[in-house]
């Protein structure tokens, strides 16, 4: 199928096809490029010139897709902010990508705290696209070149500082040709948004649409009844979720069947754990783990969709032009063996924005090394087992917190569960655990020791417990290992 990423090649195509479905708004591909520009030329008029990204500070709804098109259009980088960032924050993101040109929210306080703040940088309150000029005959000066940088985008930070992956127009394109190819025609179908779009998840998801022509149902963010409302409308082929989204939504439709509509559940952000995708296989729903990242533009490797009444998902097998090995001191490992993840092939970054340090140490003769560890096992599926800088040293042993995770998680009165490594003077780590309660649940630490001893080994099993009425996650739901300790106790 022939798939570009142009917004007005797909407008001139499918030009009264459904391109965007929000709550307030329902928008053609001809009414999304028209859209986008009036907003491109008036970007055109109005923003400096120069090669510094520009930041978006919007709220993820059909506004943000009109002004990251537009902007795309403008051949303009664009760098999405993460909405839920202080002042602090942000400026620091903002400092270190050199910007020196905002768009925002007119009713966002933050943006004169950041003209504040920072007195290099011009921050415009995105005007209501209606008031802008009609621009039917605007077209960009150039075509996209594959190799510029189409987006600038903040790495989660959980692990340590947040880095700008620069990610270019040829990385996206080829993204979305390998997901076409390993999920088939679902790139083509209605796709539910519920990832935020400052995320390389969420961005994905409004680039394919445009490659391919489906229409996207936009939600601003994750609610699980507003997820399960919108697939019991029967017509979302694909939805795109992480492991707490798609266990708040088997929580909140216990008891009822998935939509037979619904064709792939793109499971990524974090490994799952076994216990919750059994419960939603036997549910009905046909989930697609995924392992990736925002360097490699999302996902290296994806699981085609299972077949109905399928009681496991299947492996985990790098997309097409990908190619991925396990790297362990220094060379290659065996089956089996665990190493660290690395990646080569057309979606691998650029590298970070003014960051050449830390480029040369992630990019090495054309190989991207994540800082992931897994392993390949007997039938040549990846396993992923955690990030390297997770990696607990207890005693000599080396213990994967996400293993830990997958087994409290397994238990019936646990909702949530986050395990990190607490210095300790004699074993060098020891591990710890963090537990939210399952609403109504009877769990106490003797009950939560019995359960880890008949699945962990000794030196995995956590030394103490700490109930918490919530763990410290990012905007796209990822575990913050590193905040744990400073959550508030329960009891």
């Amino acid at each position: 199928m022939e798939a570009r990423l142009d917004l007005l090649w797909r407008a001139a195509r499918t030009p009264q096809a459904p391109a965007l479905e929000a709550a307030d708004v329902v928008l053609s591909f001809a009414d999304l490029a028209a859209g986008a520009r009036r907003a491109a030329a008036w970007i055109c008029a109005t923003a400096p010139a120069g090669d510094a990204p520009v930041a978006m500070l919007l709220e993820g709804d059909a506004r943000f897709a009109v002004w990251f098109h537009a902007l795309a259009l403008a051949r303009r980088t664009v760098l999405p902010l993460n909405l839920r960032l202080t002042v602090p924050e942000l400026a620091q993101q903002l400092e270190t990508a050199r910007v020196t040109w905002l768009l925002g929210d007119a009713r966002d306080v933050r943006l004169s705290e950041l003209a504040a703040r920072l007195p290099g940088l011009t921050v415009e309150p995105a005007p209501p696209l209606a008031t802008l000029a009609e621009a039917a005959a605007w077209v960009p000066a150039a075509p996209a070149d594959p190799n510029t940088t189409l987006a600038v985008l903040f790495t989660s930070g959980t692990t340590g500082r947040a880095k700008g992956v620069c990610l270019s127009w040829g990385n996206f394109h080829a993204s979305g040709l390998a997901t076409a190819e390993r999920l088939g025609e679902m790139v083509e179908q209605r796709w539910l948004a519920c990832l935020p779009l400052f995320h390389v998840g969420g961005i994905s998801i409004l680039l394919r649409g445009i490659m391919f022509g489906g229409p996207i149902r936009l939600q601003q963010r994750f609610d699980a009844a507003a997820v399960s409302a919108a697939l019991d409308g029967g017509d979302i082929a694909a939805v795109s979720l992480v492991p707490t989204m798609l266990s708040r939504l088997l929580t909140h439709r216990a008891g009822r069947p998935a939509p037979p509509a619904l064709r792939a559940v793109l499971l990524g952000g974090a490994a799952a754990a076994p216990e919750l995708l059994a419960r939603a296989l036997a549910a009905g729903y046909p989930v697609c783990p995924t392992y990736g990242l925002t360097e490699a533009t999302s996902q290296v490797a994806t699981a085609p969709p299972p077949p109905r009444g399928a009681s496991c998902a299947g492996p985990l097998r790098p997309l097409p032009g990908t190619s991925v090995r396990i790297i362990a001191e220094g060379l290659e490992a065996g089956r089996g063996e665990p190493g660290e993840i690395v990646v080569r092939g057309p979606t691998v970054m650029q590298g970070y924005l003014h960051d050449a340090a830390a480029s040369a140490r992630a990019l090495r003769e054309g190989w991207l090394y994540t800082g992931d560890v897994g392993y390949f096992d007997a039938a040549g599926g990846l396993q992923v087992l955690d990030r390297r800088d997770d990696l607990i040293v207890s005693g000599g042993e080396n213990v994967y917190p996400a293993e830990i995770e997958a087994v409290l998680l397994d238990h019936p009165a646990v909702d949530d569960a986050g395990v990190t490594g607490v210095a300790d003077s004699d074993l060098g780590a020891r591990v710890e655990a963090w537990i939210v309660r399952a609403a109504g649940a009877k769990l106490d630490v003797e009950m939560l020791r019995q359960h880890c001893r008949r699945c962990l080994a000794g030196y995995k099993q956590p030394r103490a417990f700490h109930f918490v009425d919530a763990l410290p996650r990012n905007a796209a739901g990822k575990l913050w290992r590193r905040r744990l300790p400073a959550c508030a106790v329960l009891d």
